[in-house]
């Protein structure tokens, strides 16, 4: 299953050692190896639950403790199917920081719930660099996988019992983007779907993915010091996720990194990659979906001129944010058949 082979408490106080890395406060490295997390969110914000969307967590890996949570609309409108699409989303956090718990993603999920009238499934996984990559590509998989055992219970979870298996969508925002990519990637041949058995992958949505380089895209060059995500900070997210050793040309940060999978033999289902004007990774999302393009695959690039990175997450009721709601959405309808 495979993609390859704490708790607060205080921060190290002796006065040789000190903080090598800092990602948004919530999570410091010191010069002696020590490690200190927050259970707090890198940025407060109200939650935003109006009661309309019921929602409740579960774990799906035992083993590790690791949750996701479901949510479902409360009430069934004229216009909703007989089942619920699902659709997954992926948090972001550069694979170091973020959670489902924290309340810009559970916010976002709430509208996703409301906006696209689904079951929103939104699971955590191990983070770095306690646990680089590929953990957090392991996990992913895994909370795939505990739907499918949903599926297959005939007793699932009472978030799931409305759920139309048939429809599942995968979703992720910056890590949780590239997270979708290798999803794709794996689900991608025969021995992939089977494994989904009885589930069915319609289409992916790469929310600002988040991949890497070592050749500098005008994006990052250009990216101010002052930008929600900012070239420093990218660069750390990345010195932490990575396998020791490795570079950003890892296949793992890069898509066409080398020792990757070949893109052009891959059958990619359809998918929705969404760029933003003002984010640092534009440049390398926007190549990653032209050159699938390119090579005849079923994606769609979707450009938000003058965007932030993750701008729907930090004010999921903007009319930026409804607007992209409007293109998910339209999406899902589309392509609620696979596209062989």
């Amino acid at each position: 299953m495979s993609f390859s082979s704490a708790a607060d408490a205080p921060a190290p106080a002796i006065a040789n050692i000190v903080e090598v890395e800092n990602c948004r406060d919530v999570l410091r490295v010191f010069s002696d190896g020590s490690i200190h997390r927050t259970t707090g969110p890198s940025f407060p914000v109200p939650v935003e639950d109006d009661g309309s969307i019921e929602w409740d967590d579960a774990t799906f890996a035992l083993d590790l403790g690791l949750r996701l949570r479901l949510y479902r609309p409360r009430h069934r409108l004229p216009t909703d199917p007989g089942k619920l699409p699902i659709f997954y989303y992926f948090h972001g956090g550069g694979y170091c920081i973020g959670s489902r718990t924290w309340p810009n993603f559970h916010n976002y999920c709430l509208r996703l719930a409301a906006g696209l009238r689904s079951v929103i499934v939104s699971p955590d996984y191990r983070l770095a660099p306690e646990n680089r990559l590929p953990a957090a590509l392991d996990d992913s998989l895994a909370s795939i996988l505990w739907i499918r055992s949903q599926a297959l219970s005939g007793d699932p979870n009472p978030l799931l019992s409305d759920a139309d298996f048939s429809r599942v969508y995968i979703s992720g925002d910056s890590a949780g983007g590239s997270i979708a990519h290798h999803l794709a990637v794996r689900f991608s041949s025969d021995e992939g779907r089977s494994e989904l058995e009885p589930l069915l992958v319609r289409g992916y949505v790469l929310l600002m993915p988040f991949f890497g380089g070592t050749q500098r895209s005008k994006s990052e060059e250009y990216c101010p010091s002052d930008a929600f995500l900012n070239l420093e900070l990218n660069d750390r997210f990345w010195r932490l996720s990575l396998p020791v050793g490795s570079t950003t040309d890892d296949p793992v940060s890069n898509p066409f990194g080398p020792g990757g999978p070949d893109l052009k033999a891959v059958r990619f289902d359809p998918m929705l990659v969404v760029v933003g004007g003002r984010d640092l990774l534009r440049d390398r999302a926007a190549d990653y979906g032209e050159r699938l393009k390119e090579w005849g695959k079923p994606v769609e690039v979707l450009d938000f001129e003058g965007q932030q990175h993750g701008f729907f997450t930090i004010q999921p009721r903007s009319e930026p944010a409804d607007r992209l709601m409007s293109y998910i959405r339209r999406f899902m309808d589309k392509n609620g058949c696979r596209l062989d």
